[in-house]
């Protein structure tokens, strides 16, 4: 008779067979048109904050939040900047993103500076993201790898380099690097991938899984100094299917729910982000997800983020203007042909990082943008696109 942890794996294992066709094969067709929209997200109540009429607002799937179409990043925000961010708020922006690993809690920290007080926290809705959650699975893992002899390592090693190849993650058009070293941060997940069909009944069902989360979200909520979060997003950054599907983690969001902490759950990614979207939205534990999306890789992410429109899960682009635009050194300078390209569909005078912005908006199918608002000139330049409707001209 087989116990019921074995049984759990069983299941757990079969779903992300199914899972793992969401990964990419070919570009799809990548339309626009309002016409084509269903109606899906009817019938949900409408949650508004910070509401003004200069403002331009999207329903965030079933959650029912009607967000800012521009939101706010958190890589620049700590307890010494955030005066930007309080001058996006006054003109219309409501919701704020950070992540314990955005400077070390500094971010959650300076977004508690401007929530301080009551009226301020019912003008926006926060998202805070469970960082490093993969790491707890991805150490199980290791640890075990470690144990075995070299013969047997070299074999994993081997078929999660196959599994990779065959689900075209590392496809040309489809990634791209982001900021340094994210090359290698797929690594570990596929290690652990090769190994659930034989080592997975010593990881599923491990107390880590849900000891992590509740730790994380304990630490948000101190550091921001709040009660809940609207959103909270599990993984922080998930590299493949397999790591939205870990029932530990909806275990502990539905205590976290029950406790009052958090209201709904999301991810990120952005590595296959189509793949773990498509993923994410079968499971029907996620009600929101932030995928990197842009000009470049629209046509293998358009039918997953059609998937989640039907399903009621909203979406976030992130990465859109780091398609043409990057902070990072070691990046600089990045490939003309982008801007190039970019010029040719969205012609005009406005800076590439703005246009990038204004050609994702207009996929009715996504809820907002996420970008970085590092000064004030960033906050006027990149919330000038709300509401912008153009036509996209052939790249």
């Amino acid at each position: 008779m087989k116990k019921k942890k074995d049984i759990k794996s069983i299941k757990r294992r079969e779903f992300l067979k199914k899972s793992t066709l969401a990964s990419i094969s070919l570009p799809l067709i990548f339309t626009k048109s309002n016409a084509e929209i269903s109606t899906s997200t009817t019938g949900i109540q409408k949650i508004w904050r910070n509401k003004q009429s200069e403002m331009k607002y999207r329903q965030l799937g079933r959650t029912g939040y009607m967000i800012s179409e521009v939101v706010c990043g958190g890589d620049p925000v700590s307890p010494d900047t955030y005066k930007q961010v309080e001058m996006a708020i006054e003109m219309g922006l409501n919701y704020l993103d950070t992540a314990p690993a955005y400077g070390r809690g500094n971010s959650e920290k300076g977004y508690g500076m401007i929530v301080n007080s009551s009226s301020m926290r019912e003008k926006v809705f926060i998202n805070t993201k469970i960082s490093n959650f993969t790491d707890v699975r991805n150490n199980m893992y290791k640890e075990i790898f470690s144990s075995l002899p070299s013969d047997k390592q070299n074999k994993i090693l081997e078929k999660a380099k196959k599994m990779r190849l065959d689900r075209g993650v590392d496809k040309p058009g489809y990634f791209y690097v982001y900021w340094p070293g994210q090359e290698r941060s797929m690594d570990p997940s596929y290690l652990a991938n090769a190994m659930m069909a034989d080592y997975g009944h010593k990881v599923d069902g491990s107390a880590k899984f849900k000891e992590f989360i509740f730790e994380s979200i304990e630490g948000s909520l101190q550091r921001v100094g709040i009660d809940y979060f609207d959103l909270a997003m599990c993984p922080h950054g998930a590299n493949c299917p397999e790591e939205v599907n870990i029932p530990e983690a909806f275990e502990a969001f539905d205590e976290l729910k029950k406790q009052g902490k958090v209201r709904f759950m999301g991810v990120s990614s952005h590595n296959d982000p189509a793949g773990v979207l498509k993923a994410a939205v079968d499971t029907g534990k996620y009600d929101a997800a932030m995928v990197a999306y842009n000009f470049l890789n629209d046509g293998y992410l358009d039918g997953a983020i059609r998937h989640a429109y039907d399903n009621n899960v909203g979406v976030i682009a992130m990465k859109v203007a780091m398609s043409v635009a990057t902070q990072h050194e070691r990046l600089k300078p990045l490939p003309a042909w982008r801007s190039e390209k970019l010029n040719q569909i969205v012609p005009g005078d406005m800076k590439t990082p703005v246009k990038a912005y204004l050609w994702a908006l207009q996929n009715p199918r996504i809820s907002a943008v996420i970008s970085n608002l590092w000064d004030e000139n960033y906050v006027r330049e990149n919330l000038s696109v709300v509401g912008k409707k153009i036509e996209l001209q052939r790249g």
